[in-house]
């Protein structure tokens, strides 16, 4: 389900969202790239996952999606693995 790399990066996304100041504003998909050092699909790519697994939402205002975590969902997935999924 969750796929993740072994180096980590959907998690450092999903760290950065959570750090003070970035969780209000979100990040987009050429922040991420920036952070990571990387081409923008591939920072699209980690996003588009994270928002397919319900992590992440995409508020598509004017410009770009800006993409912020879902805490009720991430709260939801973290339970479960508590349980011993």
């Amino acid at each position: 389900m969750l796929r993740t790399p072994v180096d980590g990066t959907r998690l450092r996304i999903l760290t950065w969202l959570r750090e003070p100041g970035t969780a209000e504003c979100g990040l987009t998909a050429d922040d991420v790239a920036t952070r990571l050092g990387v081409p923008r699909q591939v920072a699209l790519t980690h996003l588009r996952l994270l928002t397919a697994l319900g992590m992440l939402r995409a508020d598509h205002l004017a410009g770009p999606p800006v993409y912020r975590c879902d805490e009720a969902r991430i709260a939801e997935v973290a339970e479960v693995f508590e349980k011993g999924w």
